[in-house]
């Protein structure tokens, strides 16, 4: 695919993305800035979309049985968090192109240094799109349904810091949806423990997306952007232990919902536990005045979620 016009900024990396990314080591480079635009140069925000699609794949094995359609869901939530986070951080970079160019953080991302148009942007939207559809098509009607549903909730996402001090919440509507559709691909249906999980996992976002807008806070509040890390300014770290505290609670709740016997419960438990020790270890080194520590806190969520969903995989073939 060709590049728009690049400016000599374009053939910089992005300002957050991890110096030894793959995309500026070794993708072609009439592909990096669509890549980086997807934020393949920065997986973290994929894992936190497919970890809690594992999530309903272990509780769904708990209730039911293990199947071997199982491991295809897992594959296709993998390709699917791949395909749908790069769709819905471009979509995220055409409504927030006038904010990123204002917030130093974010002025190198693709549309405000100028390495896509937002045409291009735009066309590249609808490709992961229609990508990520044919994937979804594999999954069964119930779970087909979910994720068309799921693009009202894409969409609405970016505007949400334009109208609420909240929209941590709406990103964790979004990115744990996968939780409900996951479950529906092996079950058929929709039960109260993956919409346990699912409300687990928008509370671990909460948790999560405060560290990480705590890097921005200055600038967000400068153009007017609201974000939870503002809300809460100083008393962020009790907030965030309750919404860590609210995450666990209602993981064990899923995990009860889906009725496991003695050994698959402790299995589970443990990776309950786990997960709990991970977020209170964040919790103590939190310090939202340390930017490059908050993101580096953010992005060892990955390692929280896997946890969880490690625990819950043992527990659903045990």
């Amino acid at each position: 695919m060709q590049t728009d016009r690049l400016t000599p900024e374009a053939h910089r990396s992005v300002a957050d993305a991890p110096p030894d990314n793959w995309v500026d080591r070794h993708a072609p480079p009439g592909w990096r800035p669509w890549l980086r635009l997807s934020r393949a140069d920065r997986p973290i925000g994929t894992w936190l979309l497919l970890l809690p699609c594992w999530w309903g794949i272990g509780l769904a094995m708990i209730a039911d049985a293990p199947l071997w359609r199982d491991l295809w869901i897992a594959v296709a939530c993998g390709l699917g968090a791949i395909l749908m986070r790069g769709a819905g951080c471009t979509w995220n970079d055409i409504t927030d192109r006038d904010i990123d160019d204002k917030v130093a953080r974010t002025r190198s991302r693709p549309i405000p240094s100028g390495q896509v148009t937002v045409r291009g942007a735009a066309l590249w939207v609808v490709a992961q799109s229609l990508a990520g559809f044919v994937i979804l098509l594999t999954l069964g009607p119930a779970a087909i349904w979910l994720g068309v549903a799921s693009l009202a909730l894409v969409a609405i996402y970016p505007f949400a810091k334009r109208f609420t001090w909240w929209p941590q919440v709406f990103l964790g509507l979004a990115f744990n949806w996968g939780a409900l559709l996951a479950w529906a691909a092996h079950m058929g249906n929709v039960a109260p423990a993956p919409v346990l999980a699912w409300l687990a996992g928008i509370c671990w976002t909460i948790f999560y997306d405060t560290i990480y807008a705590h890097q921005d806070a200055e600038d967000d509040a400068l153009i007017g952007v609201k974000s939870t890390a503002r809300l809460f300014g100083r008393d962020s770290r009790r907030w965030l232990a309750g919404f860590g505290a609210g995450a666990v609670a209602l993981l064990v709740l899923a995990v009860l919902a889906a009725r496991p016997d003695g050994l698959a419960l402790l299995v589970a438990l443990v990776g309950i536990a786990g997960f709990a020790a991970h977020l209170a270890w964040q919790l103590r080194r939190f310090d939202m005045d340390d930017p490059r520590g908050c993101l580096r806190l953010f992005r060892s969520n990955r390692d929280a979620g896997l946890l969880m969903a490690l625990g819950l995989a043992v527990a659903g073939l045990v």
